[in-house]
Order: C-alpha cells, then sequence, then structure tokens
C-alpha cells in the first residue's frame, strides 16, 4: 500500500458571469447598504462535454436572491436542468477592500467544511447530495471604479494519511462491452429524467447479466446483499485523463464515514454532445485509510494562477451606466434583425445626423422617437422659452424648466435627452429662422443675414432635417436652404385635429436631369425640365409650398389667443411625429434614398412586399376627428415659391440679397415665379353664361 500513488483531484475551477455582478451590485445599492451578513447563492456546473477543456462552476444573474421589486418577475432556480446543476454557495461581501482582505479565510473555510461534515453525518447529504459541493465565496464591489475582487474557495474534506489510487482508466476500458452499452443507456436516461437530471452523486448498480441500475444514495441499502458490481458515480467537470475531479473528495468521505467502504470503485461521468462518453468518463479504483481524528481538516481557496491570491475584475466599461443604457437601447434594434428585420442597417441610424427646426410639441415627440431608433446625433433649434402651458404637451420639459421666466427650449430639451438616455449626442441652439412678411429693419440685416449662413452651415452639416414649427412662412428659408442642398427633408404640421406628414422631393439641380444648356435658348426649356424631373425620369415630388398660390406671409399679425398659439388635440403631436420619423428611416432603407417614388393609396408602387420597412409614401393627411389617414402624391409645381428650379437658381446666383427682398417683400417671390401674372389671368377671366328659358315651361327660368 504504501508504494501505491496517493489519489489525486483536478481543482474545480470558477467563472462569473457579467450578469452577476450586475444584480450584485443593484443588489447592494437598493438592499443591502452596509450590511455584511452572508448571502446564498447558487452556482451551477455540469459534467465534462469536451476532450479539451473542463467545466466550471459559473455563477450567473438569477444565483442571487431576486430583490423585493423583482420577486413577481425574477425566475425561482429551476431544478432539472441537465445542463445546469446547482450547487448552494455562501457570499460574504464586505463594504471595504480592507474588510476584504482582513477576513478570516482559514476559518471561513473551515466553517464550510464541517457544514458539509455535518450534513454527511446527518443524512441531508444522502438526501440531497448537491450539498456535497458547498462553496464559498468572498467580495468586495468597489461601485466608484466598477471593479470587483473575489476569492472563491471549494471546501474538501482532507484525509490523514490520503487516498490512494489503484487503477483509474477510461470507462470503455474497464466494462465488458455488454455492461458498457448498458450503463451508457442507463446513464442517459438518468440525464434525460427531469427528476433525476442534475443530481450530481449517485449509486451505480451492475448485475451479472449486465443489467445497469442507478439509484439515489438515500436508496444504499436496497444495492445490498445482491452480489453486484457497485460504483459510485458522480458528474465529474475534469477532462483530464489521468485525475478525476473535485467532487470526489466530499464523495468519498461520504462513503467512508457513512458505509464504511475503504476499498472504492468510482465512476467519473463525463459525456459528449449529450450522452454519455465512456471512452472520455474515467473508472478508478481508490482505498481510503482509517483517518486519524475525529473531524478531518479542509482545503480549497481557489489558486490564481498558481499562487494563494484573490481576483480582480474590472467592468468598468460595460457596467457604466451610459454603456449599459446604449446596450439596452440596441436590444430592440438587435432583436429586430433577427427574425423581423434582417436588413435594418444600424451603422446608417447611428450615424445619422438630425437638424430639429422647432423643439415644441412635434420636436420633443420627433427627438424621442430618433433616439428609440438609435438615431444619436440630434440638433434642436428654437428662439422660444418654456412656458408654463408647455410641459404638459411638450414631453422633454417640466415645471423646473418654465420657472424664472423660462429655460430656452433648445437648451432644455438637450438637457431632458441627456438625463433621458446619456449617449445622446444632442446640441441646442437658440435661433430665430428669418421668415417672409417679418421685415428686417436695416440696422438688423448684418444680424439677420448672418443667422441665414448659420442656418446654411446647420442644414449643410446634417444629413436631414425636419421641419417643425408653428408658422407656415417659418418654413419657407429650410425649405429653399434644403432643395439648394438636395437634404432630406420632413415636415410635419398640425391642425386642431388633423395633420399634416410628408417628405420633400429632391432639389431642382440634384438629380440626373442636371445638365449645362448647349445654348441660352434651350435655358428655360431645361429648367423646366430639370424642375420637375427626378433621377429617373418621374416627376419629381414637391414640397410643402408646391400647392400653394400664393407667397408665404406673417401669419401670426392681428391674430388672436386661440390663434397665435397652436391649439390642437393632445394626441395628435404623438401620432404626427412618429409618422415623421417612420419616414424617415423608410428613406434610409430605400435604395433610391431621397428619390424614392411615392405610393398612394391606388398604386401598387414601392409595395410592402419589395421594401422592408413597405411602402413609402410621399404625404399623410390623418384626421382625428374621422380616426382616418390617406396617402396623397404631390408632384413639384414650377411656380412652387420655395424649391422651383426659378427660386433656387435665383438663390445661387444672388444669395443673400435674394432672402432680404423675399423676407421684406412677399410678394416679389409671387413676381419672382408667375404667381402674379396667374392670379392677374385668373382675375380677367371671364364666363358668359346663357340664361335659357325653356319654352314648354312658362315663366319657370333656371340661373346658373
Amino acid at each position: 500500500m504504501a508504494d501505491q500513488p496517493i489519489l489525486q483531484f483536478a481543482p474545480f475551477q470558477s467563472a462569473v458571469d457579467e450578469g452577476f455582478w450586475q444584480r450584485l451590485s443593484s443588489l447592494k445599492l437598493n438592499k443591502l447598504g452596509i450590511d455584511e451578513s452572508s448571502i446564498h447563492i447558487t452556482g451551477f456546473y455540469a459534467p465534462c462535454s469536451h476532450s479539451q477543456v473542463s467545466n466550471n462552476l459559473t455563477l450567473l444573474a438569477e444565483s442571487l436572491p431576486p430583490e423585493p421589486s423583482e420577486q413577481p418577475s425574477m425566475p425561482a432556480t429551476i431544478r432539472g436542468n441537465r445542463n445546469r446543476c446547482s450547487v448552494p454557495g455562501i457570499l460574504y461581501n464586505t463594504n471595504t477592500l480592507e474588510s476584504f482582505h482582513a477576513l478570516d479565510k482559514q476559518n471561513l473555510l473551515k466553517e464550510e467544511a464541517n457544514k458539509i461534515w455535518d450534513d454527511i453525518h446527518s443524512g441531508k447529504a444522502e438526501a440531497d447530495s448537491t450539498l456535497l459541493s458547498r462553496f464559498l465565496l468572498i467580495s468586495f464591489a468597489d461601485l466608484k471604479k466598477w471593479s470587483f475582487y473575489y476569492w472563491f474557495a471549494f471546501p474538501a474534506l482532507v484525509f490523514d494519511p490520503p487516498a490512494t489510487i489503484i487503477g483509474l482508466r477510461p470507462a470503455s476500458q474497464w466494462f465488458s462491452p455488454d455492461e458498457a452499452e448498458s450503463v451508457s443507456t442507463a446513464c442517459n436516461a438518468w440525464r434525460s429524467s427531469s427528476s433525476t437530471a442534475d443530481v450530481p452523486f449517485f449509486l451505480i448498480s451492475i448485475d451479472s447479466k449486465s443489467r445497469t441500475t442507478i439509484r439515489h444514495l438515500k436508496d444504499w441499502k436496497s444495492c445490498q446483499g445482491h452480489g453486484y458490481k457497485l460504483l459510485f458515480g458522480f458528474y465529474d467537470p475534469c477532462h483530464l485523463p489521468n485525475n478525476p475531479g473535485w467532487p470526489l473528495r466530499n464523495f468519498l468521505a461520504l462513503i467512508w464515514s457513512k458505509w464504511n467502504i475503504e476499498r472504492v470503485q468510482f465512476f467519473c461521468y463525463r459525456e459528449s454532445r449529450g450522452f454519455a462518453d465512456l471512452m472520455l468518463s474515467l473508472v478508478g479504483e481508490a482505498l481510503i485509510p482509517v483517518p486519524q481524528g475525529c473531524v478531518p481538516k479542509a482545503v480549497g481557496w481557489e489558486l490564481n494562477r498558481g499562487k494563494k491570491a484573490p481576483r480582480c475584475i474590472s467592468l468598468a466599461k460595460s457596467m457604466d451606466p451610459t454603456r449599459l443604457a446604449i446596450s439596452a437601447a440596441d436590444l430592440n434594434l438587435k432583436l429586430m434583425r433577427w427574425r423581423a428585420l434582417p436588413s435594418l442597417n444600424l451603422d446608417i441610424l447611428s450615424s445619422l445626423k438630425c437638424l430639429l427646426l422647432g423643439a415644441g410639441t412635434l420636436g420633443c415627440q420627433v427627438a424621442r422617437m430618433l433616439m428609440a431608433w438609435g438615431i444619436r446625433k440630434i440638433t434642436l433649434l428654437d428662439s422660444g422659452k418654456v412656458a408654463m402651458s408647455n410641459p404638459l404637451r411638450q414631453s422633454l420639459y417640466t415645471l423646473d424648466d418654465c420657472l424664472n421666466g423660462g429655460e430656452f427650449k433648445a437648451i432644455a430639451a438637450v438637457k431632458s435627452l441627456n438625463r433621458i438616455f446619456p449617449a445622446v449626442e444632442a446640441e441646442g441652439i437658440v435661433m430665430a429662422i428669418p421668415m417672409p412678411g417679418h421685415p428686417v429693419p436695416s440696422q438688423e440685416e448684418d444680424t439677420v443675414l448672418d443667422t441665414i449662413r448659420r442656418l446654411d452651415d446647420l442644414i449643410n452639416s446634417h444629413d436631414a432635417v425636419f421641419l417643425l414649427t408653428d408658422t407656415r412662412e417659418s418654413r419657407w428659408l429650410p425649405t429653399l436652404l434644403c432643395a439648394n442642398s438636395n437634404k432630406i427633408t420632413i415636415t410635419a404640421a398640425l391642425g386642431f385635429d388633423s395633420f399634416l406628414v410628408m417628405r420633400h422631393g429632391a432639389g431642382p439641380f440634384n438629380s440626373a436631369q442636371d445638365c449645362i444648356p448647349d445654348s441660352i435658348t434651350d435655358i428655360s426649356n431645361d429648367v423646366a425640365n430639370i424642375s420637375s424631373k427626378d433621377i429617373d425620369g418621374r416627376q419629381r415630388l414637391g414640397c410643402y409650398f408646391c400647392n400653394d398660390v400664393v407667397a408665404p406671409i406673417d401669419s401670426t399679425a392681428n391674430r388672436t389667443l386661440d390663434q397665435q398659439c397652436t391649439v390642437t388635440r393632445p394626441g395628435l403631436a404623438p401620432i404626427a411625429s412618429a409618422l415623421a420619423v417612420e419616414l424617415l428611416v423608410g428613406i434610409l432603407h430605400h435604395p433610391n434614398g431621397i428619390y424614392a417614388a411615392a405610393a398612394d393609396a391606388s398604386s401598387g408602387e414601392s409595395g410592402s412586399s419589395e421594401q422592408p420597412l413597405g411602402i413609402l409614401p410621399h404625404q399623410i393627411r390623418g384626421s382625428l376627428s374621422q380616426f382616418s389617414q390617406m396617402k396623397l402624391v404631390g408632384h413639384s409645381s414650377n411656380s412652387c415659391t420655395a424649391c422651383s428650379a426659378t427660386v433656387v437658381s435665383e438663390y445661387k446666383d444672388r444669395g443673400m440679397d435674394l432672402l432680404l427682398q423675399a423676407i421684406n417683400h412677399p410678394t416679389y417671390l409671387e413676381d419672382l415665379t408667375g404667381l402674379t401674372e396667374l392670379m392677374r389671368s385668373a382675375s380677367s377671366f371671364k364666363l358668359d353664361w346663357d340664361n335659357e328659358v325653356d319654352d314648354d315651361d312658362d315663366g319657370d327660368i333656371l340661373e346658373i
């Protein structure tokens, strides 16, 4: 016996999922506080399933007890999972790093080992064999730096003198072919049953006809007196061919102390692809000497790179709330790509820069919808301040924003967006948009021109522009600048119970039709052609002003209070805002982008089966009073005061002079585009009606 080698065991290895530290942080902040009381936790392991890799004892988010607020939603630890054998553990989480290092580790290990010894003698370990693999974890959570110090212990009872190994080889070589087949079948049945799949210790008896039966440890007595071959089996997480795994240590202690067996045949159960693998599994025979002393000593602190030392993991990058917010915000979008929308381009959305002109009822809703779609770069432009009447309808503001005269909406909106989602790249710009019909005094011309240049720079530096202002005339200058720069432009406008959401067509000089005329006489024909045709030769889609026959003028003068304020049904703005953002996302995912053809109620073009996000309309007009929506198409007009080739050409030639003239004299736009002549012709056009008397009807005259 002295010449026989000592039985050596492969130590347990730990693995901690990031979710465990997240939940521990939450538990510490929301429940534990400075309480350092021990916490009952659950670890999980499974039999080795790969010839080159051992399985670890793993801690997951559900390893910790749920917080009170999570009681209904947190799943309880479910028994019967073949891939997760539950093991009870204890956690000591300290308040300081000094307390962590000062813990009496040897005493803590001894306490847990004594619990295992007591469970063996009381019979608890036979009834619930997972108690043989109790473990201990000590930790310190530095929530400022998101660093976690921790140390695992897997208490193991030590024999003195130690157990020796008589023989150890693959199970396929130990059993006869009939026995091997029978053992494999029995093990697979044990692992497939929900009542035994996660029971890690068991008894294997093989009768004289090579029939195998697997029983619980508590059924020990029923295995006696038959002369059957008896093996003590356990789920072995180790992959090594010459060493059994750590769980065997305490199993041998139970076998000797409860059943007084000195010569033990053990079965290290391992598997491959979910079935018993007897070439990977081991069968060995150990000799247990009579121990000296009443209570065995204990070992079990996990080594860190071969040394007795704790481990430290820094999760600053992944645990920072901003990064967690990003991960959570992107989850819905990423899940869309699994099945519902595989072609969803998250890179386009995350890199898009959106300019919102107006930070009122529409602007607040649009900004939030953009963030929900993963758009992070948002600029809000507005000159107004938050009034007491705003917070109920404008979702980014609170009462605090109204105090002391009110915060500028653009600034308050950005602060609110950052509170909602810290990763948003939002900017607020306080600026009033120059408007036709609002004349500019000569002493303010330079200031207004600087404002126009800045607005033009903003439009050029963004990828999409939303026109969300209160008045018609405030949309004119941005519409012209967007047409000149060929920017994706979305308009949303509200009535009392109706709304309009539309995408502007491409600019007149930004299509395949754009070319230099061969002669001066061709200019007028080319301009008309450029204005009305898009890149595919179709009629170009119109802008917000294309259906107007008058130039925009001051719409706020001589108005009563209800006419000055945007009086709408409260549900209107969220509907219009959502449609506006969905329209933008549809454009971004259409192969033709801004040049995409429009779908209307009668058109099969751009059908839902062709594009990933469905049809792409030009205009959506809705009515809450009728609970209805209409899809309309409005083509560009050669007389449009904002996007026609005539106006855009004049702007390219005259620049700021044109804009000042249009602002100070709105009728100039009517003269420029021919609307004045059109209205004059309409006024002078007369119809001569014949008053006919039916001879058959005496005196009955029908006047039309």
